[in-house]
């Protein structure tokens, strides 16, 4: 056991080298953009690809919806039809919007 008057254990501590610091995020995303700059048929393929997938999510998202309404309703689950329907549009939103940056970006 310690006696009252004895000092606290020392403790030791490493010297942490100095990291290297990190450049401005413009530095950064300019840099990125020179790197991996894409051709204009390279953007528009992309953005073809991902809008043409927003919109068969929709259409077949809500197809299938139609399909099994009865069987949703049916099953009781707290994820009603509406709420299904929701997250097809969401999801087929998302797609679109995605096919739409890839065309600016």
């Amino acid at each position: 056991m310690a006696s009252p008057s004895s000092s606290p254990p020392e403790t030791r501590t490493t010297p942490t080298p100095d990291l290297p610091s990190s450049p401005a995020l413009h530095t950064s995303l300019a840099h990125q953009n020179a790197q991996y700059n894409d051709c204009t048929s390279c953007r528009i393929m992309g953005s073809a690809a991902f809008t043409g997938l927003g919109f068969y999510t929709y259409y077949s998202g809500r197809k299938q919806l139609r399909e099994r309404e009865a069987e949703f309703l049916k099953a009781g689950s707290r994820f009603g039809v509406r709420v299904r329907k929701m997250m097809i549009l969401g999801m087929s939103m998302g797609l679109v919007g995605l096919g739409a940056w890839r065309l600016v970006d």
